[in-house]
């Protein structure tokens, strides 16, 4: 299921077992502390240390003059003790000197609002003068570092886009033109995409359009998607230049931290991926969400979708309370080595902290640290030895692959088009609904794969398609193809509706139905019914249903359970249908949690997918090579549980016969020999 080849080898980052890292800040500290937090990184195991992220003020005080003296002896004392470097370019913010010398790189909001110096990220990713400033110092440190043996990795820029990613500057204007005639051609093309007879909104030249600025009415839908795409891509373009230049003086892999998260959409990772030579993400515990726990574990496979499956790493999280949520819950004893066993488990063979010593001053002051503020006799410096003492014993499992048989399709254009303005009800999101998928497989113990439309299905038995609003002809027919071969799927509502100009599909002589699916499915949707917000829907099975319901013609499906009340008593809300080889099922409204999880495990069993179903908060996830299996068996309840095996359990290191026992909030690794 290759979607891309790496650029260059992988391997410099890691000597073997699973990599424990951090950032480091160095400047935050007077020199006297650094030779004490290198002891200290040297007691706990520390790998990998990340610099120079927000380093640019620095080294560059003022414009085109360098200082290096201090990152030159950080990186010496680190790579003295054996402590390897993940360097950055120090690019991610801009210094004061740059914004009141250029204010035009500021970004500009879509009211027409500049935002301005003093937090992080303030710049529009389109200005040549911020890129001009930019290139020439990561040049500058990529010809100092370039062959620096302490340097494993490099790190283009920090969370690009976390703030920044959509700007409405008149340069981006210009820059979004150039995108939409490279990508259209022509001014009548980009007016059929966007439908613009509509409100009289036809353009007769490029230059007369601007991005999707704040209006008194609705946006035109196809011009804020591809502002959105446009971003995604300009953000991305940039990266491109950072790794040419680090390329071009650096044979070391080269990254850039990703955010797979519930609240940050801007960009198509799928478009990023191949561009990096590792894949790696910064995930925090999101205590906003009713189950935290289940996010981390869709954040780990999803990044593992990104990197086709290889091991990733895991460039940020926390050891405890982050500084930007609105309740910065800390976490409780031992849910540190569940959250760090549930990356792990899921392909991780790196894991770091934002970051090693907790800051004094600053916005991020409150975050937690591996080094807190407490210092080492504390709850957090203990689990830190603890997680690197984890992280130690499972080593063997270096290098694994993770095993999964059922996917999700994923798309950020998917996300972007599902929660554009004026579609039949506001409540309709598109990541609530492919966390509800989740939810239903993690339930039945499945580990789940995330593939892009179009991606190659034939290694899976089952995939669930949520909310796919958008998807071009040639991805609805391959997945039409997987199932007409034999395969499984499972497509919840507001799927395939529209193409990816968001050109509703119908066909206007009425010979076909409407839907990319409708053939698949074996049956259609006629009008929506959407529920109010607070409202549900009982289903002839007993099972409830929120947020949607709609009239389905059925063609040759079969009808599974029907609406019993509401507004559409009697009309199918899930159905089946046999086509080819396979088999498509359909669901019509956003099932309650209990009745999703029994739906999926029908679909799985008739998929030929086993679960290690134990319990709704206990993860049991796989990783194999070409001798050992490793089963991660990790315990978010609070009462024991017990699954059967053979082998040794690595955080024990006892023998196992039949059966291992694994205590409330604990983790258990079983390594089981395949021969």
């Amino acid at each position: 299921m290759k979607r891309h080849e790496p650029a260059r080898a992988t391997q410099g980052w890691q000597r073997g077992g699973i990599l424990f890292g951090c950032d480091y800040n160095p400047e935050q500290w007077p020199e006297s502390v650094w030779n004490d937090d290198v002891a200290l990184m040297v007691q706990a195991g520390i790998d990998i240390v990340a610099i120079n992220i927000f380093g640019w003020a620095s080294i560059e005080p003022r414009p085109g003059e360098y200082d290096f003296d201090s990152l030159d002896a950080i990186i010496a004392l680190l790579h003295e003790n054996g402590i390897r470097v993940n360097l950055g370019t120090g690019t991610s913010s801009p210094p004061p000197w740059l914004s009141t010398q250029h204010p035009e790189i500021l970004p500009v909001m879509a009211d027409g609002t500049t935002r301005w110096p003093g937090g992080r990220q303030a710049w529009c990713p389109s200005s040549p003068v911020f890129r001009e400033h930019a290139l020439r110092l990561a040049s500058v440190v990529a010809e100092r570092y370039g062959d620096h043996p302490a340097v494993a990795l490099w790190h283009v820029s920090n969370e690009l886009g976390c703030h920044n990613a959509l700007c409405y500057c008149d340069v981006s204007a210009t820059s979004f033109r150039r995108w939409l005639e490279a990508r259209y051609a022509t001014i009548e093309r980009l007016n059929d995409a966007w439908g613009t007879s509509f409100w009289s909104q036809r353009y007769s030249r490029w230059s007369e359009i601007l991005p999707p600025r704040t209006t008194v009415s609705t946006v035109n839908p196809g011009h804020r998607l591809d502002f959105e795409r446009f971003s995604s891509e300009e953000l991305l373009s940039y990266y491109r230049d950072e790794l040419a230049i680090v390329r071009a003086a650096s044979s070391v892999p080269v990254t850039t931290n990703f955010m797979i998260t519930a609240h940050i959409r801007t960009q198509d990772y799928w478009r990023w991926a191949p561009e990096v030579d590792l894949i790696a993400n910064d995930h925090y515990v999101d205590y906003r969400l009713e189950h935290p726990e289940a996010e981390v574990s869709f954040s780990a496979d999803l990044t593992r979708g990104l990197a086709d499956g290889n091991p990733w790493l895991l460039m940020e999280t926390s050891t405890s309370a982050v500084s930007w949520q609105p309740y910065n819950i800390a976490k409780v004893p031992g849910e540190l080595a569940r959250t760090v066993a549930s990356h792990v488990a899921r392909g991780a063979d790196g894991i770091c902290f934002f970051q090693w010593r907790a800051s004094r001053q600053g916005a991020e002051k409150f975050h937690s640290a591996l080094l807190p503020h407490a210092g080492t006799d504390s709850g957090i410096w203990r689990e830190t030895l603890g997680v690197s003492a984890m992280l130690d014993q499972l080593a063997p499992v270096s290098g694994s692959r993770v095993d999964a048989r059922a996917a999700i399709m994923f798309s950020w254009e998917a996300w972007w088009a599902v929660e554009n303005d004026t579609h039949p009800s506001q409540d309709v999101k598109y990541m609530p609904e492919a966390h509800r998928a989740y939810a239903a497989l993690r339930t039945a113990g499945v580990t789940v794969d995330f593939v892009p439309p179009g991606a190659n299905l034939s290694g899976y038995s089952l995939v669930i398609v949520p909310t796919l609003y958008c998807i071009t002809d040639v991805d609805a027919q391959a997945l039409s193809d997987y199932v007409a071969g034999g395969g499984h799927v499972m497509v919840t509502f507001f799927s395939g509706l529209a193409d990816d100009e968001l050109r509703l599909r119908m066909d206007v002589t009425q010979a076909t139905p409407p839907g990319a699916f409708a053939e698949l499915l074996g049956a259609w949707t006629e009008e929506f019914f959407p529920l109010n917000a607070d409202g549900t829907v009982v289903l002839s099975d007993g099972s409830t249903g929120t947020i949607w319901t709609e009239i389905v013609r059925v063609t040759t499906a079969t009808v599974m359970t029907e609406f019993a009340d509401g507004q559409l008593p009697g009309q199918p809300a899930a159905t089946s249908n046999v086509f080819g080889e396979g088999r498509a099922i359909y669901v019509a409204t956003a099932l309650d949690d209990d009745s999703y999880a029994e739906l999926m495990a029908g679909a799985l069993t008739e998929a030929g997918v086993v679960g290690h179903a134990l319990g709704r908060d206990v993860e049991v996830v796989s990783r194999s090579n070409d001798t050992d299996r490793f089963v991660f068996v990790i315990n978010h309840s609070d009462r024991e549980v017990s699954f059967t095996g053979t082998g040794t359990e690595l955080t024990t290191g006892e023998r196992v016969e039949g059966t291992v026992f694994v205590p409330a909030g604990a983790v258990r690794v079983l390594r089981e020999s395949i021969h």
